[in-house]
């Protein structure tokens, strides 16, 4: 996942892939648990990917307060 790829979407979108990655997060730790995970580096990423779309929401956010 890239930045210059999630600034192009819309809050509504970050706010759904959010969902979407947080939902992965907890199945991966869930399988990390339970011995059944194949790729651990794939937490990693997902916790990465989160805090990306988590910055982009953030930044969306300011610009619009600043532009009021």
């Amino acid at each position: 996942m890239d930045a210059k790829e999630l600034s192009s979407k819309t809050p509504d979108q970050l706010r759904d892939e959010l969902v979407a990655l947080k939902k992965e997060a907890f199945n991966l730790r869930f399988q990390k648990a339970t011995g059944q995970i194949e790729n651990s580096a794939r937490i990693r990423q997902v916790r990465r990917d989160v805090a990306r779309v988590n910055t982009v929401l953030n930044q969306k956010a300011a610009a619009a307060a600043s532009a009021e």
